[in-house]
């Protein structure tokens, strides 16, 4: 393959997977490690790719608010690992709080067997739970947000003050350590930031694409989490900054 087109495609996968090690774009194009870090310089230089600790990602913007329908298509399979993984997380008796979010959205088909409480903005996990009555779902109200298929409401941070949540199982549009957790709704990240403070443990579901992306609204810091339940091991910087501050990862299968 001719370099310059070689170097087309290498920009093409890493637009597509937003952030890749070395070591990936090594095996997917058959070609020496000392090969990609010149590609990639000659990608970094031309301003659309920065390099990340391993490896390389979309140097962008904040990242804009999707549809629902629209991030719900994306990283299937690998949402419903993290959701199986966050759900064997959970016993009998817990309260817990479920995020909006498309990965959050997962964790009702194998909450299933369970005896839990759940408080939730997210539309759609009310609406697939109605099957299980050992589900006891409580909805926070408000105004319906079409964009993101959730309850937002200024005066939801009021009525969560009430509950005492043991686990609160959040998601993120991305997260970075210099950024914390983020989010592009600033309608629901009032919401998010009283879930975090009101719960006694935090879960973080976000996929390996989540990872070095930021968006508009930071609504807490990655120090604020207790567990990152993701689907592969993320960088040493995240695994140190983890050991560093009793972070518990979480790895599906």
């Amino acid at each position: 393959m001719l370099k310059t087109k070689r170097i087309e495609r290498i920009q093409d996968y890493i637009f597509e997977h937003q952030t890749v090690s070395l070591d990936e774009l090594t095996t997917v194009f058959n070609v020496s490690k000392n090969t990609i870090r010149r590609d990639v310089q000659q990608l970094v230089e031309g301003g659309k790719i920065k390099k990340v600790y391993g490896g390389v990602a979309i140097d962008h913007a904040p990242a804009p608010l999707e549809s629902f329908n629209k991030r719900q298509t994306r990283n299937q399979e690998q949402k419903e690992a993290i959701a199986k993984a966050a759900a064997d997380l959970v016993e009998d008796g817990d309260i817990i709080y479920i995020d909006s979010g498309t990965t959050t959205l997962e964790m009702v088909e194998y909450l299933q067997p369970k005896q839990v409480t759940v408080i939730t903005n997210n539309l759609d996990f009310i609406t697939h739970s109605l099957p299980y009555p050992n589900l006891n779902v409580i909805s926070t109200g408000g105004v319906v947000n079409r964009e993101t298929k959730s309850f937002v409401s200024f005066k939801n941070t009021d009525l969560l003050k009430a509950y005492n949540i043991n686990k609160a199982f959040m998601a993120s549009t991305g997260i970075s350590i210099e950024n914390g957790v983020t989010h592009s709704s600033p309608l629901e990240s009032e919401i998010k930031q009283a879930v975090v403070k009101r719960s006694s443990k935090v879960y973080l579901m976000v996929d390996q694409h989540k990872f070095d992306k930021y968006a508009l609204i930071t609504y807490c810091g990655l120090n604020e989490i207790d567990y990152i339940i993701t689907n592969t091991d993320p960088s040493e910087d995240y695994q140190e900054y983890a050991k560093n501050h009793n972070i518990e990862l979480v790895i599906s299968k």
